[in-house]
């Protein structure tokens, strides 16, 4: 007798009966980490303005997620230097899989998967041999490690699928150890760089910042594969250079964005929907910039204590705070809604 899981997935198979979607888990647009007031930690699905679709408990503190392109499945990663990343059916909260990293490894806090949701790529630190490794998980066979290949660089951060299903990785420079927490080790040697690899690892374009202090740190990918940088720097902050970067591959990196006002720290970037703006913040200073994405002229800037998170709208931005504050800009900030949670660093948008 053909088992129901059988006859389930033979129907699903066939286009009987339709997938899950995003619609089946409330029809969220991003995805943000977060603390409850009683210090549990979960991760959150949002709508357009602010307001929660679900909730979901995590093991520990989480730092970014990334959503399946399809399906309503979220990856929930640990803050550095975690060792979980946990995949959660977003309609009812149930655990998928946890993905655990190997011996002598850990999780840099982000991962993409590829355009139609098979792979997901997950960035982690060799911190034995003091390199870079980007993990490969196959999603078609319960998350199972299929592989893993060089970042091609110290501390890759964030990585982002591009448009032609290339990588491309912040490989931030920093050596750290678990064994010293969040020492910086290298600082005197550090060579942060952007690079761009292919599935088998091959390097397509690697180009790095003029400073070398200047630690490439967070992502964002427009639609034509223009790549957004932002950056934090590792020496004084009264000599900061720029800190937001935007990157064509084949070009040079154009630099914007003065690191002093940033307190030399972009917690992360982002550009809007329409692709011509691009958003910086800095927790640090508690600012968000929104700059042309033509040529890096500021457009807009406003103060808000402990905004980090940001992620594009039509025609601006919806950021968070760790107070607990979904803002919104357009013609001018506003106030969207206020939660009892404490945002975490990152608003990632679902691709739809």
């Amino acid at each position: 007798m053909t088992s129901r899981r059988a006859f389930l997935t033979g129907l699903l198979a066939s286009g009987l009966v339709p997938s899950p979607s995003w619609a089946d888990a409330g029809d969220p647009s991003y995805l943000s980490a977060a603390k409850t007031p009683e210090g549990a930690y979960v991760l959150v699905g949002l709508d357009d303005v602010g307001a929660e679709c679900f909730r979901i408990p995590l093991p520990d503190r989480g730092h970014a997620a990334t959503a399946h392109p399809h399906l309503p499945h979220a990856v929930a990663f640990a803050r550095r230097p975690g060792r979980f990343a946990v995949v959660v059916d977003c309609r009812n909260g149930a655990t998928l899989a946890q993905l655990n990293s190997p011996d002598g490894r850990h999780f840099y806090g982000h991962g993409t998967f590829d355009a139609v949701g098979e792979l997901l790529f997950t960035t982690e630190n060799d911190y034995k041999n003091g390199v870079g490794r980007i993990g490969i998980w196959d999603a078609r066979q319960g998350y199972l490690r299929v592989g893993e290949i060089a970042s091609n660089g110290i501390g890759p951060h964030d990585l982002r699928s591009m448009p032609d299903g290339t990588l491309v990785v912040a490989n931030g420079g920093i050596d750290t150890h678990p064994e010293t927490g969040r020492q910086k080790l290298n600082l005197d040697t550090m060579r942060p760089n952007l690079s761009y690899l292919n599935s088998d690892g091959v390097v397509l374009d690697q180009i790095g910042p003029i400073q070398s202090h200047a630690s490439i740190r967070h992502l964002a990918v427009r639609e034509d594969g223009l790549v957004a940088v932002g950056m934090q720097w590792q020496g004084d902050n009264s000599n900061s250079p720029a800190l937001v970067g935007l990157h064509q591959r084949g070009e040079t990196l154009l630099t914007f964005g003065n690191g002093t006002d940033l307190n030399g720290y972009v917690g992360s970037i982002a550009f809007s929907t329409s692709g011509e703006l691009v958003a910086a913040t800095s927790p640090r200073n508690g600012q968000l910039t929104v700059f042309s994405a033509k040529d890096g002229a500021v457009l807009q800037s406003f103060a808000e204590p402990d905004i980090c998170g940001v992620a594009g709208l039509a025609d601006g931005f919806l950021a968070t705070t760790g107070k607990g504050k979904v803002l919104g800009t357009g013609m001018s900030p506003y106030s969207l809604t206020k939660s009892i949670v404490a945002w975490d660093n990152h608003l990632v948008s679902l691709v739809r």
